[in-house]
């Protein structure tokens, strides 16, 4: 049997977690002991495992309690199930992946449309493109040359 400290030790994990999973019904102790302290059992060392392996490549609570709830019942549910859950967190991850890539493409655009020089901010292409359009961003940088097709596109430098 393993105290709070001792299984957070093993599983390199903060005790406060162990409550936090604990709070949240995803771990409880197998008992107490006389003094009031938790104690694990190996068995609840490998359910702590499972769920920091399932939060490891981004598992929701929820998401782990339902994998919980799987595991304990594996009889009554089948392969095609457990591959569901994957395949739907597979594609929020894809989708956020996508989203992740359209802000880097944005950001890199007004990054790229501003000269990032001393001057006054009063005509700040980034500032003009948030207050509108982000589509249509200006080059201020005057050491930039671009022409009326370059302005929703990075703006290309003299040479």
């Amino acid at each position: 049997m393993y105290r709070i400290g001792e299984l957070a030790k093993l599983c390199e994990v903060k005790a406060d977690t162990l409550r936090f999973y604990e709070k949240h019904g995803l771990l409880a102790p197998s008992s107490r002991s006389d003094s009031g302290y938790r104690l694990y059992s190996e068995s609840d060392a490998e359910r702590l495992r499972f769920i920091l392996r399932a939060k490891a490549v981004g598992f929701t609570l929820a998401e782990i309690t339902e994998l919980l709830s799987i595991e304990l019942d594996k009889s009554n549910w089948a392969c095609a199930d457990v591959k569901g859950l994957v395949d739907s967190k597979l594609a929020q991850v894809n989708e956020k992946i996508s989203e992740l890539n359209h802000f880097q493409v944005s950001l890199q655009r007004l990054s790229d449309a501003c000269c990032g020089g001393p001057e006054s901010a009063e005509h700040c292409s980034i500032l003009e493109a948030l207050e509108t359009n982000t589509d249509n961003i200006k080059c201020e940088n005057h050491a930039h040359h671009h022409d009326k097709s370059q302005y929703t596109k990075n703006c290309q430098s003299k040479g």
